[in-house]
């Protein structure tokens, strides 16, 4: 089992959000079930040397459902957040599937512009 994760962090230019978007890839040659426990398929951590400031679950209620996605050989999946009004700086973003069983992370650095006023 060969599970890849990427990441891509975009500030709107305005400030307002961060969106995260971690892409799962199955890079082996058989086919992959990622089984989760609940709603939450994948969560995002902003880091600050050290110091986490922002977690996409934190707050949050999710459905518990039991569900599934299917990676073919080669097939990716994307999974999505949204970081709303973040501190200006630089961070490190983590992204890390919840599957059971099943690992995979991927982190990047975002920039957050200071503010226009």
């Amino acid at each position: 089992m060969t599970l890849e994760g990427s990441l891509e962090t975009a500030a709107d230019g305005s400030r307002d959000a961060v969106m995260f978007v971690f892409t799962v890839t199955n890079a082996g040659e058989a086919a992959i079930e990622l089984d989760f426990a609940d709603a939450c398929k994948a969560e995002f951590l902003v880091v600050d040397d050290g110091t986490e400031v922002w977690r996409f679950s934190e707050g949050r209620a999710f459905a518990q459902m039991l569900s599934s996605d299917r990676l073919e050989p080669g097939g990716s999946t994307t999974y999505e957040a949204e970081w709303s009004d973040p501190e200006s700086g630089e961070y490190t973003a983590v992204a890390k599937l919840r599957a059971r069983e099943r690992t995979c992370e991927a982190t990047t650095t975002v920039a957050v512009p200071e503010s226009e006023q």
